[in-house]
């Protein structure tokens, strides 16, 4: 066990969780990646119990059971998460609202509460929450930006409770980012990739790791003064977002 203490991965095997993982792994950090359905991530240490984010007794003891395995959690990584169907409104089943929501904003509350008590006994510890752009806008996702939403709120929140304990706690908001997940939904048809594009600033979506290169330096003593803040990593979605109203994003000059 290193004397920094562990990065704890939610959501660790798969999309941003993943790539996360793997950077701080990179960068020589002792990441332990837990998962719904754990899958080993290179250079990590694979916790092989499936960790469910919406179970609380799960919660408490898993977060215990690994400060007891690999040591003090000095950071954590928020991204376990689900994105539901899109619907019209009337269509929206309130069992699978409830499911996104207990994942995406209960879940996360809960894990950061468990990690953060203990890191403000210890004055010392960095939280990152993955939240969303749809958490900003909206969108006939309706539980989803919700939830995205709430996981905004509640960073805030945190940061104010924990501050003086020398706990960080900061979110990121992805736009549009490349994932198995968000490929699925292109391959479906239910998302659109030019228009992702068309209305991003930068015209392209979000490799996964531009989100972890952003979680990496929330964690690290390089943003040691940045707390409660949200920080959306979109290519530039929210800023384009609106130009459309106005002919559309200007194209590059001519070289």
């Amino acid at each position: 066990m290193r004397s920094e203490g562990i990065v704890l991965v939610t959501g660790g095997s798969r999309g941003i969780g993943a790539a996360t993982a793997t950077l701080l792994a990179e960068q020589g950090k002792q990441v332990v990646v837990v998962d719904i359905q754990p899958e080993p991530i290179a250079g990590a240490i694979l916790w092989p119990a499936p960790f469910d984010v919406a179970s609380e007794g799960g919660v408490v003891a898993g977060i215990a059971d690994i400060e007891k395995a690999h040591g003090p959690i000095t950071g954590l990584v928020n991204a376990a998460g689900i994105f539901g169907r899109m619907h019209r409104l009337e269509k929206v089943r309130m069992e699978q609202w409830d499911r996104e929501v207990n994942i995406d904003l209960r879940g996360t509350f809960m894990v950061a509460r468990s990690v953060g008590v203990r890191m403000a006994e210890r004055r010392h510890g960095a939280i990152v929450n993955v939240a969303s752009v749809a958490g900003m806008t909206s969108g006939p996702i309706h539980a989803y930006t919700a939830a995205k939403a709430g996981v905004i709120q509640v960073t805030q929140t945190l940061a104010a409770e924990w501050g003086r304990a020398g706990v960080r706690v900061n979110a990121v908001s992805p736009g549009f980012t490349r994932t198995a997940m968000l490929e699925a939904g292109i391959a479906s048809g239910a998302m659109n990739k030019a228009l992702m594009e068309r209305y991003a600033a930068m015209n392209r979506m979000v490799e996964p790791v531009e989100v972890a290169q952003a979680i990496a330096w929330l964690l690290s003593p390089l943003s040691s003064a940045v707390t409660g803040i949200n920080l959306p990593v979109d290519a530039g979605f929210l800023a384009g977002s609106t130009w459309g109203a106005y002919g559309g994003l200007p194209e590059p000059p001519a070289s």
